[in-house]
Order: C-alpha cells, then structure tokens, then sequence
C-alpha cells in the first residue's frame, strides 16, 4: 500500500472468475481476517481492518476474526455493503481495489464516489491454481438445447462488427453443456468465450491469453456484462459496449422443460439422501455434527451424486442459530432433545445444483421448539402459496380490465417483504430472521435472475421456468435456529416444489395454523 502510496485498499473473497464459492487457497479475504464464509469483503485502513458481513454470517464472524485487529461491520437486512464501505473511505481519499477480482460495474461505481485505482495483482495470492482438464459434456437428454441451438438463438441478433464476450462461469459452462466437478461445491467449468455472428470460441483457463490478444486487437464492438466481466478484461477491450440485456444470463435462468425434470431427478435423489439421514439421526446414539456431515455426503453418494452443490450445514442446537454454520464438530453430540439443522444439496450427472434444509429433533422437542419451527413452516406456506393468497385480487384487477398477466407476475421483493411482515407481527420469543428468502438455483447453488430479498435487484419479475428457494428462517444465539428450505419453479402461473421430504408432525404445533395453512400443507407429506 505504501508502493502504491495508498492509504485504503479493497481486499476480496472470490478470485479472476469472480466466483462465489472460493477455495479458501485463492480467498485473499479469509487470509487477511480468518473469516471462512463464502461471502464478505474486507477493507483495509490506516488504523482499521473492517470485514463487512450479512446477517447470515453475524455469529460466524464474530467466532473466527481477532476482534484485535479485525472489525466486524454486521450488515442488517436491506442495508447495501457499498454503502457501508464508503462510510469508511473519506472523500479525499483513494482506494486501492485489484482489477482481477472486481467486475467493472463495481469499479465503476466506487470511481463515481471517490478516487480509485486498479491493481494488476494481489500481494495475497500465493496459490498456483491446477488447472484441471475433466471437463464433461452434458446430453441433450439433460439440457434439452445443443450449443448450436443456444448460438443460434444469440447469434441473429449480431452484426458482422460485433461480438459478446462471456466470462461467468456459470454462463460459459451453460452456453458449452460442459461441467467439471473436479472441485468441491462447484460444478462450473474454467474458461471465457467470445462469440460472434458466424462463430463462437472457447478459451479454457490455460488459453485465457489468446483471448486478451483477440481483446487488445479486435476492432469489432464487443458487447460485455459489466456486472460479471473483471475491470482488467474490460481495460483490455478497444470498443466494449454494456450488455443491456444478458441473452445467456436470461436463456440460463429459464430453464426448459429437460432441464426441469432433470432437476426434479436430482431432487427426488436429494430427498432420499436426507430422509435417510432423518433415519440415522433417529437410530444411533453418541453421533457428532460430523458423523452425521459424513453419513450424509455417504448418502449423496449412494444417490449417484458426482459431488455436493456447497459445504453441508449440519448445526446443533446453539450451532444452527448461526445461519451458515460449517465446521460439523466432532465434539457436538447429539443427545435426547437436541435439535439438528441440515441444509444440503448436490450435483448429480445433469449439473445442476439441489438445495434443501430441514430440522430434526433427537427425541421429543421442547415447547419453544415447536413453537418457532411452527411460524417458520406458516412462513414458508404462506411465500409457497403467495399467488394463491393474492387470487382474489388478480380476478378484481382482470374484470376492471387491468393487465391481469402483469399484476400475476411474481418478483422475490414482495415476497420477501410479505414474510418479513409476518414475522413482525408474530411474538417470535427474540427469535429474529435475519436474511434474505430465497435465491435463485442453477449450475451454481446461488444464481440471479432470480432473488427474493430486500434488494434491488429482486423486484425483477420471476418467469416461468426460474427457480429458487424460499428458506425462512428464525434465530436466536444461544438458544437455536430453524430454517426450513424448499427449492421451488414457477411455471403456468404457479410456484411448484421440487422438494417432496416431509416435515417434522413432532415439531409442529396443529393448533397454531389457521384453516387455509392446513389446507396448504396436505400438498407436503408430514410423519
């Protein structure tokens, strides 16, 4: 920083592909602060070290970081990190951020606010990537579209000057149907592409710098996604022009009709792993969080999954009020009454990523067990069920001649703000929900278009064939938390769920459910 004369320097948890989940090798943020978490930013000051975090990371930060050196910024709901950043950088100021590992929008935005500069390199990265050649090609029986077909669908809309250049990874592997689950939590394949009228190109980790060549000299106009392209790549292009509208972004997170039962395969396999781990929490004794972590990746295997789609949370008792907790003890044991949270999911031979969390109790559940895993399942009934509650309003709105199909359309913001509402007029005994309701699912666990949240970008519509999660949650530290998570697909106008394992009839408190959620529930199996 002295170097770079530098007194504010940005310091990141993804690396050049700009990927949520990291291996801790290449996070250059969990070396600065031992935070583990797969998301959250650090900033470096002349007197300070703040690690920014989200509400599903509160607890987990506050466990891991030297409180000496580390200052832990606890975002709440709806509160933007950009904003909380600039809070610390004064205006005269200069931040230091490293043009491989933030994305050109984002530099955009902090050079609109104050003076920054870009990096070529991170003094942090000390780790040599292997790049690793297993990539797979995917079927048309489990994509339903061939590359070609995908191309063709991008390639009429360009002029003979024109070009798009893809650098999310998410997105590369979707256009190729190429998978590589080589590496933990992850099924993405490792490379860009540039695709143009007549042609498209891939360009695997090892051949990156034949594309910067074609970047630097290319006269064409190259269209790119801000939002996911480096500030480096984008440095490198002669005529870039933004991407408007992401036609791969948008094609991906409309999943076709093959891609849909090509999940609903995946998750009936991912049901069937955790109902047997129900099974193996009920019937043994002395088991730890990482017996249990164990047996169940044991059962994903046994499933036929190539890999788990993220770190499985098994959190007990004091542990699952902490939203993303990982670390599986082995000294955690489960005793008669414990409470056991497990959020999970894998990836089978189609690529795509499966995400379910559900609650367990080693024998018999005390009253505030019942009572908090009853207000997160009515939570949960009423989101599954948002369009069903609003009908009578839609019918209102059609016979007064109003566009009917926009009012029916579904966005992740008004959902999310339903059950926050909810939970704000329910007594949650302290308990709080303090994230977001659900994301978007896809090659990667965690995918957008679409959200359900308190930000932005989640009023953008959900359309038929997105899918997401809806998972609220209530917690509380030092007592427990429940979280119940249902992977779901809007389509014909109605949210359907892939996810078919029961819920627990021994956590549920009958009498605390109106007539309507009754109704509700008879969709999902109880035992």
């Amino acid at each position: 920083m002295n170097e770079e004369k530098i007194r504010f320097l940005l310091v990141n948890s993804t690396n050049e592909f700009l990927v949520e989940y990291n291996t801790l090798e290449e996070n250059s943020r969990y070396k600065l602060t031992n935070f583990s978490g797969s998301t959250g930013e650090a900033l470096v000051t002349p007197d300070k070290i703040y690690l920014f975090v989200d509400g599903r990371y509160h607890i987990q930060a506050d466990l891991e970081v030297d409180h000496n050196k580390i200052t832990v910024v606890k975002m709440e709901n709806g509160s933007q990190y950009m904003t909380e950043l600039l809070k610390r950088i004064p205006e005269n100021e200069t931040l230091g951020i490293f043009s491989k590992k933030n994305s050109q929008a984002k530099y955009e935005y902090l050079s609109s606010k104050r003076n920054v500069i870009l990096l070529k390199s991170d003094p942090l990265d000390d780790f040599e990537q292997k790049i690793s050649a297993q990539n797979i090609h995917l079927d048309e029986s489990l994509t339903g579209l061939s590359t070609e077909e995908k191309f063709a669908k991008i390639s009429h809309n360009l002029k003979e000057n024109e070009a798009i250049c893809i650098t999310d990874l998410d997105e590369v592997s979707y256009f190729f149907n190429l998978r590589n689950f080589s590496q933990n939590f992850s099924a993405k394949i490792r490379g860009k592409c540039l695709i143009s009228k007549d042609n498209y190109e891939l360009f695997l980790q090892d051949k990156l710098s034949e594309l910067e060549n074609i970047l630097k000299s290319s006269e064409k106009q190259i269209y790119v996604d801000k939002s996911s392209i480096t500030a480096y790549d984008y440095s490198l292009i002669k005529n870039p022009e933004d991407l408007k509208e992401n036609p791969i972004k948008l094609m991906k997170s409309k999943k076709n009709d093959t891609e849909l039962k090509t999940l609903q395969d995946a998750f009936a396999r991912t049901d069937k792993a955790v109902s047997a781990i129900r099974d193996y929490i009920e019937n043994n004794e002395n088991i730890s969080e990482y017996d249990i972590a164990q047996q169940l990746e044991k059962e994903f295997k046994k499933q036929g999954a190539a890999g788990l789609s993220f770190n499985s949370i098994v959190a007990k008792d004091k542990n699952s009020a902490l939203a993303h907790y990982s670390k599986s003890s082995k000294n955690e044991i489960i005793k008669n009454g414990s409470l056991v949270l497990i959020d999970c999911g894998g990836y089978f031979e189609g690529g795509l990523a499966t995400d379910i969390t559900r609650v367990f109790v080693k024998g018999e559940p005390s009253i505030l067990h019942k009572k908090i895993y009853t207000l997160v399942l009515k939570a949960f009934l009423r989101a599954y069920n948002y369009l069903d509650a609003k009908h009578n309003e839609i019918l209102r709105f059609a016979q007064n001649d109003v566009n009917a199909e926009k009012f029916h359309q579904l966005n992740g913001y008004e959902i999310d703000s339903m059950v926050h509402t909810f939970f704000d007029e329910e007594d949650c005994e302290g308990f709080v929900f303090n994230h977001g309701l659900g994301h978007g699912i896809g090659i990667n666990v965690h995918e957008y278009p679409p959200n359900l949240s308190q930000n932005e970008i989640a009023k953008t519509p959900i359309l038929d064939g997105m899918c997401f999660s809806i998972e609220p949650g209530l917690y509380k530290q030092g007592a427990f938390g429940i979280r119940l998570e249902n992977s779901c697909y809007f389509k014909d106008n109605k949210i359907h769920s892939f996810v078919k394992m029961n819920y627990e009839k021994k956590l549920i408190n009958f009498d605390m459910l109106t007539e309507q959620e009754l109704k509700w529930l008879e969709e999902f199996e109880v035992k």
